[in-house]
């Protein structure tokens, strides 16, 4: 397994596994798998080409078995906080540290970022898999949003956790 940084070339496999994600575990994202279809190639293109973004992919065999981003805040004022987005990892390769290992690159990439200070996530309530992965990665939750995705009739909360980077 490797990890590097995708680029646009990766688009259609980044596409394909975001999908996935959304459709398998549509409680866990704010997007849908029915609006994120919609999309042209040209706006995942786009996601990884930006200025604003870094997002990451683990390679098993040549194949992109999981991904990560982070998301920089362009505002003067928030400068110092990135947010940590699109985490998923499928099912062929779970258990086996991919997830660790992606966060454990991210937070290495927002080391190296000028002035950042903080990482912030959220994390669906009852996902106690991705909540303590993210525990052993230095995270801790400072806060709750009830009802903060809606899947058909039912509601899920989120999580909010962050973590500091030391300068």
């Amino acid at each position: 397994m490797w990890i590097e940084q995708l680029d646009a070339s990766h688009a259609l496999d980044y596409r394909a596994l975001m999908l996935e994600a959304y459709d398998l575990h549509p409680q866990a994202f704010t997007s849908s798998v029915r609006e994120r279809a919609k999309m042209p190639l040209s706006w995942w293109e786009a996601r990884l080409t930006s200025q604003l973004d870094v997002v990451l992919g683990a390679f098993e065999d040549g194949r992109l078995a999981g991904i990560v981003g982070l998301a920089f805040e362009p505002r003067e004022k928030a400068r110092h906080k990135c947010t940590l987005f699109g985490m998923y990892v499928s099912a062929q390769v779970r258990q086996r540290g991919v997830g660790f290992e992606l966060v454990q690159v991210a937070l290495s990439r927002a080391h190296k970022q000028p002035g950042l200070r903080l990482i912030q996530l959220t994390v669906t309530a009852g996902n106690a898999a991705a909540f303590k992965l993210y525990q052993r990665c230095g995270f801790v939750q400072f806060g709750l949003e009830p009802m903060a995705v809606r899947v058909g009739e039912d509601y899920f909360d989120k999580i909010h956790m962050w973590r500091e980077i030391t300068p």
